[in-house]
């Protein structure tokens, strides 16, 4: 039974830092004292079934993975507080590039006495960008791909409205090669 508490305080320990909280900080969510905190996680003592079911939603892990006498792997563990965080990071910055492309819009209108909604347009790629960066960063790239073809095809469309003089379907036959090369390069990196 001590190896038991041992085993579930390890895990609650590497919870606990996998999600940046102190154990003054948990001790304030959970109301316990910092005290209790530091027991249940050196294996002196064990919390009560219903903290047991506070960490698990705070975590974003079953209570199984807290009592598992199986060490819990640092970098599998993600939390629900956490993927939150990096979605609210990411919709404040896809806020930024649009807010961008307004100041531009008003800016240009102010200076030129001209409407150029294309800057709108030119947010896409934009959006696509900072989207495939925070992709890569935090979710492992798992649509990396589809963001490269939005990516591929939104800046060949822009390019078309901007360049409307050339003939259009000559720069969107770009995106055929470029898709298929897409295509192959993530069933390439897949395997």
């Amino acid at each position: 039974m001590e190896n038991l508490n041992f085993m579930i305080g390890k895990n609650l320990q590497i919870l606990r830092k996998k999600n940046s909280l102190t154990q003054a900080e948990l001790a304030e969510k959970l109301n316990y004292s910092d005290k209790a905190i530091s027991k249940w996680e050196k294996g002196e003592s064990l919390p009560p079934i219903e903290v047991f079911y506070k960490l698990s939603q705070l975590y974003g892990v079953s209570i199984d993975n807290i009592v598992n006498e199986e060490k819990i792997k640092p970098h599998v563990i993600e939390s629900s507080y956490l993927r939150k965080r990096y979605l609210h990071i990411t919709l404040l910055s896809l806020l930024a590039v649009w807010l961008v492309a307004l100041v531009c819009f008003v800016f240009i209108h102010i200076f030129t006495d001209k409407y150029y909604p294309l800057t709108f347009a030119w947010g896409v790629p934009v959006s696509t960008i900072v989207g495939l960066v925070f992709d890569v960063i935090w979710n492992k790239c798992k649509i990396m791909f589809w963001l490269v073809s939005v990516l591929v095809w939104s800046i060949l469309l822009c390019l078309a409205i901007q360049l409307l003089h050339f003939n259009v379907w000559e720069i969107l036959l770009f995106g055929i090669p470029l898709q298929i090369a897409v295509i192959i390069w993530s069933r390439m990196v897949k395997k």
